[in-house]
């Protein structure tokens, strides 16, 4: 137990941010993920840094183990960071979900400390497990067996009243029934499957940034800020597209600037659309005069020019990362990515120009309608751009979430997924670099994104028999076929709406 701890230690010791503090109300902020993936969260860090700013509060965080078998060998129970305190003494639980098969990782953390995952099995004694974070934007109901509450949408407000709600109450059940009332909440015992608005932060709190700068995380020693919130772009399969939210809420220049610490000498500008700000390149240009590294997510081909180029050149760019999203022309019009031909080989010809090392270009396959011709159309395209630039295709299936306008639309099926990488990788070959994620593993998100309750149940099922995709199918094959909304389907079949 004592090195597992050390290892805690160490990595704390070369944090510059975290918040050493003591508070009558305590809460285990838990990320199911490993601490590299937690720590690069924004808006994890975030949450962390406005609850130990309340008086009379402190958050303490806590992450699925690296090693997860090391501490279950050791029979230690999960720790906190800042206090190496069991997460099981809390009286409140807050985790942060992202994705779907972080499900995965919320149930080996609960039992990793000592707490049963189905939050039925669970008593008084036991901690309020209250969710929240990306994945409530688009479909949290497969939480909802393992969950007491679940905040809706943006939390950097109502995490607050949810916190006053449950530290407030005499009991967890009268927490739950106060907070079934509220807005933005939602609490399975009490709601069923119906699911509450999402929340939205008022604009004058933003932007997020982090409150921790660490080598240990997959951005290292990158202070990250929000420039932007949100998108105005109507992409029919992204869950942030205009419609959520209202859209895109912009943060002014100087606000930007001012947040940033001195000391930070790698600042990451992330959020849905962070091109589409309309100071983007003089926020760049600024912080590459102050002599630091700059990295950008969310690049749009059509917003990429040599002013803004130049900059990212200035601030340290060595890849340029951009996305067309469909494989074809006729594909991004299918899902109105308004994304062209021509920008996309414009930003190939800027990225040469300005001295870049490769040019990287995200893309879904197994979007509704596709076919072999939108493969080799892509196919032709990337040989042209690699004639440009040594190109990289960063390739995923397509997976068809809840609260957009592709919701319930069928999941390609594995064999057909892997028949187009296939295909890809022969038209393209020795001349583009081809990276795929797994079509098995799209399948169970898919699974998890259109399901509910019973998936959620399945993934505990999964994670029991050994977490092996395997398992994972084998659970979801178990479930009742008639069940409401959905139906499941087998890894090569297509899903489809219940009638």
């Amino acid at each position: 137990m004592s090195d597992l701890k050390g290892e805690i230690v160490a990595r704390m010791s070369d944090e510059i941010g975290a918040i050493e503090k003591d508070a009558p109300e305590a809460v285990a902020l838990l990320y199911p993920s490993p601490y590299r993936v937690g720590m690069s969260s924004l808006g994890y860090q975030t949450i962390y840094r406005s609850i130990n700013a309340s008086e009379g509060r402190a958050a303490h965080r806590a992450f699925l183990p690296d090693d997860l078998e090391a501490w279950r060998q050791a029979r230690a129970p999960l720790v906190t960071y800042e206090k190496l305190r069991p997460v099981s003494d809390y009286p409140v639980i807050a985790v942060s979900v992202a994705y779907e098969t972080e499900l995965a990782g919320l149930i080996q953390t609960l039992e990793l400390a000592g707490i049963p995952p189905l939050a039925e099995d669970r008593t008084e004694q036991h901690p309020f497990i209250l969710a929240g974070g990306p994945l409530t934007f688009s479909n949290p109901l497969p939480l909802a067996p393992f969950v007491d509450a679940v905040i809706m949408g943006e939390a950097d407000q109502s995490v607050h009243t949810a916190l006053d709600v449950i530290f407030g109450s005499d009991s967890k059940d009268s927490a739950m029934r106060t907070l079934s009332g509220q807005p933005h909440v939602f609490v399975p015992s009490a709601h069923g499957d119906i699911l509450p608005p999402i929340d939205k932060a008022d604009t004058a709190i933003l932007p997020a940034f982090s409150q921790i700068i660490t080598p240990h995380t997959e951005l290292r020693n990158m202070f990250l800020i929000e420039p932007e919130r949100g998108c105005h772009r109507g992409c029919t399969y992204c869950v942030m597209r205009r419609s959520t939210n209202d859209g895109m809420r912009v943060v002014k220049m100087d606000r930007i600037l001012s947040l940033i610490p001195d000391d930070a000498k790698k600042v990451g500008l992330v959020g849905a659309a962070t091109t589409d700000h309309p100071q983007i390149t003089d926020v760049v240009n600024a912080l590459a005069d102050s002599g630091r590294e700059v990295g950008l997510s969310s690049l749009r081909a059509d917003r990429l020019n040599d002013d803004l180029m130049a900059a990212l050149r200035r601030g340290g760019h060595r890849i340029l990362t951009t996305a067309s999203d469909g494989a074809s022309q006729r594909m991004r019009d299918v899902i109105q990515r308004r994304t062209t031909e021509e920008q996309l080989r414009q930003a190939a010809k800027l990225a040469r120009r300005h001295g870049m090392k490769r040019l990287k270009l995200y893309i879904m396959v197994g979007i509704p309608s596709e076919t072999d011709e939108d493969i080799d159309e892509l196919i032709e395209f990337g040989k042209e751009l690699s004639s440009l630039i040594p190109l990289s295709l960063g390739v995923a299936p397509f997976v068809a979430k809840r609260n957009t306008p592709l919701d319930g639309v069928p999941f390609a099926g594995m064999p057909l997924v892997e028949a187009r990488l296939r295909r890809l990788r022969r038209g393209v070959q020795g001349r583009v670099d081809v990276r795929a994620t797994s079509a098995r593993w799209a399948w169970v998100e898919y699974v998890l994104a259109q399901g509910g309750r019973p998936e959620g149940l399945a993934v505990l099922d999964a994670v029991h028999s050994g977490g092996r995709f395997s398992d994972w199918k084998r659970a979801f094959n178990a479930l009742p076929q008639d069940r409401p909304r959905r139906l499941l389907v087998r890894p090569g079949d297509r899903l489809g709406r219940a009638s």
